[in-house]
Parts: C-alpha cells; sequence; structure tokens
C-alpha cells in the first residue's frame, strides 16, 4: 500500500481511525459470530421430563439418575402397567447387557432395547475439562487435579425412550419401552433383540467391529396378522443434559460447548440447541441422510445404510435435554417382514473417521460389502465462514505436528510460517510507519498552524505525504490480512478433534482448545499488544493515541481471557515476532542512512524542510 496516495482529505487521522475501526470490527464479528443463532420461547410446560437429571462435571452432558437407568418390575412397562404378547404371556425379564469394546463401553437394556451409556476409551476420549482459577495455578505449582469423566454419548433422559429405542405409530402402535428378549453372540459382537406385541414381531440386530466407533443396526418389523397394516417407525435418540455444565458461546464467555439435536433432511444439515425456536416441520421433511446429537469435538448419528430415506425428523432443544426422532414409512402385507439398515458412529469428529463411513471394518464384520452410501458425516466438522483458511492452517499444523510431536510448537512454527510469507509486506508497512515516525514533528506543526481551518490543515497533511511518498495506511494492510488468519484458526480450534485434549508443555496448557486457567497467556499477550503499539508511530490527538495504546489491547485481552489458549499463543507469538522485526528494521535502518536512509525518497527532504520553515 506504500505506493499508494491517501485516499480522503482526513488522511491525516486515517491510520488511527482504521485501526479504531479493525477493533470495532473484530468485536462485531465476534459478536455476530456468537449471537446469530435466533432465539426461540420457552419449551412448553410438558416438553420435558419431570424426573431427575443428575449433575455430572463434563462437557455439557449429565448422567441419569439412578432412577433412569433402573428398569421397572418384571411384567410391568414404564408406565406400571403389564405387557404381555399376543398369545397373552408375560414380557421376558429385563437385562442389563455389559458389551466392552477396545473403543467404547456399551449397555444396553432389554426395556426398548437401547442403549443406557456409551462411555468412549481413551485418553482424548473425555469430557472436556472446565478448570477454575485456583485450580489452575495448583497444577502451575505442581499439584494435581482429578481428570476429566470418559465421554458418554448415551445418557437416557428420564420417561423418555432409550438411545437407539424403535416406536411404531399407527392403528397399531408399538411402544417404544416394549420389553425385548435377548440373544448375544459374544463371537462375533452381535447382540439380538426379539419383541411381539399385537401383530408385530420386531428383531433388532446390533453388529460391531473389535475396533472403532461404528455399529450396524437392522430392525426387522414382521406382521403377524392376516391384515394389511401401515404406520410409522421411529428410531429414537434422546441425550440428557446437566445445564450447569453446558454453556453457549458468548463474546467474553469463550467458545461454548452446547450439543444440538441434528438431522439433515434433504440438501440442508439442521441442528437445535436450547432455547432455539425450532425449524418448520415441513422443512424437515425429505429423504433423511442422517440424525443424532452433535457436539463440539463428539457425534452420534445413525444413517440408513441404503441411502438417503424419505421420512421426517422431530428434534427438541430444552436445557435438559437434545432429542431427535426419526420416523420412516412402514407399510407390510399378511405374514410380510420389512427391513430398515441403519449404520450408526458414535466417537470423535475425527474428519479422517467420518469421511470412510461406513469403514471397511465394519463392512466386513456386518457383511456390508453391498453398501454403497456415504452419509457425509464429515460435514457436522463445521468451520463456518472460515472453512477453507482453518482447514488449510489444520494442514499445516498436522505437518508441523508430525514433525515435532507438540500442538503448541506446531501452532508457533505456523505463526512463524505466516509471518514469514507475510514479510515483505510486513517490511514494508514498517518502513512506512517509521518514515510516518519521521515525518511527526512537521504534522504537528501543520496541526497548530492551522487549528482553526481543518480543511486546509488536512489538504497540507495530504501534500506532506504526497511529497514524501509516504502512505499513512500503509501500516495496516499486515493487519488486514492477519484479521482472518486468527477468525480462522479460532474457528479450527473449537472444531479441530485433533487438537482438542493436546496440550503444550507442563501441566497448565493441557487442552489448547481451551482457555489458559491461568490467564498467564493472555495477560503476556496483552503486554506485548501495548509494547506492539508503542513502537509505532504515535499519529492522531492524544486521546486516539491513548485508545490504540492502551483501551484497544485491554479490551482484546480481556476479550481472550476464556478463548482457547492456541490462539493466545499464536497472537502473542506474532507480537513477539512483530517487535523483533520492527527493532531489527530501526537499527537497520540507522546503520544503513545514519536514521533517514532507506526511508522512502523524499521523507528525509520533507522533514529537514519541515524544521526548516
Amino acid at each position: 500500500m506504500n505506493d499508494l496516495d491517501p485516499l480522503s482529505p482526513n488522511s491525516a487521522d486515517s491510520q488511527r481511525r482504521l485501526l479504531t475501526a479493525l477493533a470495532l470490527a473484530m468485536v462485531l464479528t465476534f459478536a455476530y459470530t456468537f449471537f446469530f443463532a435466533p432465539k426461540g420461547p420457552p419449551p412448553e410446560a410438558g416438553a420435558q421430563d419431570g424426573g431427575q437429571v443428575a449433575a455430572v462435571a463434563d462437557g455439557g452432558t449429565a448422567a441419569p439418575s439412578a432412577g433412569t437407568a433402573t428398569p421397572p418390575p418384571s411384567g410391568e412397562s414404564a408406565g406400571g402397567t403389564a405387557v404381555a404378547n399376543a398369545e397373552g404371556t408375560p414380557p421376558p425379564p429385563v437385562r442389563t447387557l455389559d458389551s466392552r469394546r477396545e473403543s467404547a463401553h456399551y449397555t444396553f437394556s432389554s426395556q426398548g432395547a437401547g442403549l443406557t451409556s456409551a462411555v468412549l476409551q481413551g485418553e482424548k476420549m473425555r469430557e472436556q475439562q472446565h478448570l477454575s482459577l485456583a485450580e489452575g495455578y495448583k497444577l502451575l505449582f505442581g499439584g494435581e487435579v482429578s481428570p476429566p469423566p470418559q465421554m458418554n454419548l448415551a445418557q437416557p433422559v428420564a420417561g423418555q425412550p432409550l438411545p437407539l429405542a424403535v416406536s411404531i405409530d399407527g392403528p397399531s402402535a408399538l411402544p417404544a419401552d416394549t420389553r425385548y428378549a435377548v440373544s448375544e453372540d459374544s463371537g462375533d459382537g452381535r447382540v439380538t433383540f426379539t419383541a411381539r406385541q399385537g401383530p408385530w414381531e420386531v428383531t433388532k440386530t446390533l453388529v460391531w467391529p473389535k475396533e472403532g466407533f461404528e455399529l450396524a443396526y437392522t430392525v426387522q418389523v414382521k406382521n403377524t396378522s392376516a391384515q394389511p397394516l401401515t404406520g410409522e417407525l421411529s428410531v429414537h435418540y434422546n441425550r440428557a443434559i446437566n445445564p450447569e455444565s453446558e454453556h453457549a458461546p458468548s463474546f467474553f464467555g469463550g467458545v461454548g460447548n452446547l450439543s444440538y439435536a441434528s438431522c439433515h433432511v434433504g440438501e440442508e444439515k439442521h441442528k437445535l440447541g436450547p432455547d432455539q425456536s425450532p425449524p418448520d416441520d415441513e422443512t424437515l421433511r425429505g429423504p433423511v441422510h442422517f440424525f443424532g446429537i452433535d457436539q463440539q469435538y463428539f457425534l452420534s448419528a445413525l444413517y440408513p445404510l441404503d441411502g438417503a430415506t424419505q421420512g421426517r425428523c422431530s428434534l427438541v432443544g430444552t436445557p435438559e435435554t437434545r432429542a431427535v426422532v426419526a420416523s420412516f414409512p412402514l407399510t407390510a402385507g399378511p405374514g410380510q417382514t420389512v427391513t430398515y439398515r441403519f449404520g450408526g458412529y458414535f466417537g470423535p469428529k475425527e474428519p479422517e473417521l467420518l469421511d470412510v463411513v461406513p469403514g471397511q471394518a465394519l463392512r466386513q464384520t456386518a457383511g456390508l460389502a453391498s453398501v454403497a452410501t456415504n452419509p457425509q458425516l464429515g460435514e457436522t466438522v463445521d468451520y463456518g465462514w472460515w472453512a477453507a483458511i482453518a482447514k488449510l492452517l489444520v494442514t499445516v499444523m498436522k505437518f508441523f505436528h508430525n514433525l515435532t510431536g507438540n500442538w503448541g510448537v506446531a501452532i508457533i512454527l505456523l505463526t512463524v510460517l505466516v509471518k514469514t510469507l507475510l514479510l515483505p509486506l510486513t517490511h514494508r508497512s514498517m518502513v512506512s510507519m517509521e518514515a510516518m515516525k519521521k515525518l511527526q514533528p512537521r504534522v504537528e506543526e501543520l496541526r497548530k498552524k492551522y487549528a482553526d481551518d481543518r480543511e486546509r490543515q488536512n489538504m497540507e497533511m495530504m501534500k506532506l505525504y504526497q511529497e514524501a511518498k509516504v502512505n499513512p495506511l500503509g501500516g495496516c494492510l499486515p493487519m488486514l490480512i492477519q484479521m482472518p488468519v486468527w477468525f480462522a484458526l479460532f474457528t479450527a480450534l473449537r472444531n479441530s478433534y485433533d487438537i482438542y485434549q493436546e496440550p503444550f508443555f507442563g501441566p497448565v496448557w493441557r487442552d489448547l482448545t481451551y482457555k489458559d486457567p491461568t490467564y498467564l497467556l493472555p495477560l503476556a499477550l496483552g503486554v506485548s499488544m501495548i509494547i506492539t503499539q508503542k513502537l509505532q508511530p504515535q499519529m492522531g490527538d492524544p486521546t486516539q493515541a491513548k485508545i490504540m495504546t492502551w483501551f484497544v489491547p485491554i479490551i482484546f485481552t480481556l476479550t481472550l481471557l476464556n478463548y482457547p489458549a492456541g490462539l493466545a499463543l499464536y497472537i502473542f507469538t506474532n507480537n513477539i515476532l512483530s517487535i523483533a522485526q520492527q527493532y531489527g528494521l530501526r537499527k537497520w535502518l540507522e546503520k544503513r542512512g545514519g536514521g533517514d536512509g532507506g526511508l522512502p525518497a523524499g521523507t528525509a527532504t520533507a522533514t529537514a524542510g519541515g524544521k526548516r520553515k
């Protein structure tokens, strides 16, 4: 921008005004990001169950109370009414079935043949830990804090159908809490549930490989009557939420950790969180690609194995519950069996895993060689407006991580790389700022000389800049280019499972996607930003100078206190490199030209001329 003329008669103050505008734009952009979601009316009375939900220290979910997971006595339904099959015999007793795999531990109940828990295994498969200031400094000085619990992706809602439960709506209904008989084949990871009620005989089979986060879920519905039957098969996935452990994103409050009821119907993916208005029912009708609960770094999703299937979704998003029900048409002639095949994924939102669903291990274990569908679960990793830049940054950081084995070092090396790529631009910018500093005495003279004639003052300043071949906006372009990098990195940190639960160094910065619990990193960033501002020429009146030197860094620091430590690390490193670059440039200019050498032609003359006048 050094080769451009000033853009307006107000060019004397333009750099300070533009920087102020940039700071305000950043505030507005962050505010827009966090307050964009429309607010809906409070949930209606009776929309959620009155049962208790036990609080846990997790990333926004809650384990069910003891009464939730405990089935009713044998022979009674959830409502206390005895349930019998078509022959009048009592239903089978309630059983709890545990299946332990390398990647997850599943627990099923025969009451509804659904999940009561799905606990992921592994060090990274944990809830995001929320550390207080005291706990942060305890870690800093060698203390210990209990690790967060393992991520549980199936936490039932009291009085509601279990995750993976099915029901049939229509003239001949089948409740979601129907009792099932259980048959387990421990050899190949297969569980079969069978129930018969009224004219329906339902067989549910779940198969999963020994490794990975996928499963195959087959529902066979047989019409045992002599009459054709119609209805709707509904698949339920509910999740209990502890409102005290879940936080919405806010400008000063961080990125948040909300879970959403989600369903991809037709061409759009719909998400519903607490206090949001549910989409119109008509928009949730069409080919269903997948449905489930979408959390920040984890996903619980089911999808039709035979491709997108005509149906509809119903979403619930209250402070205590996220729920999705996917319903599909059911028509069965006398003695006919209708089969629905679903794939399931219950694990981290890691693109390398999501993009290949259904994976080869599931295909082989469940005999799904004929399946050609891909539900595009990778789209749940939503980088929004900054997708192109965010994905590029994640790719570069992965490369550096493979070299160093540390994501914090990878972020530092990313900063160095971006700074190097922008070196020619920042060099010209800093040379321009140094030239502006040389012109400051002359600028102040013009301010005093034409204090009562603002128009003449601006004209004389523009003339001075033109003679010195200096563009007062030259120092702003590097910041304009860096801001999209900041936004994209922020987006990458709050969406990328690769960086989730990854430490920098020491016991404190154990998760770069979470805030620095000691606040030392954002405070150091603020100090470095003040130093950076002081190194720049103090243009404008004293009030503007104070705003740029003190107010903007303070607001910026307060904003970043609860933002990912990785973002603060990037900006802090960038500030340190800028300080070193500016200091080195000054020494180089002094050595080369005795203080004026290396500045744009005419700068020294204009300055000297100002002194002569």
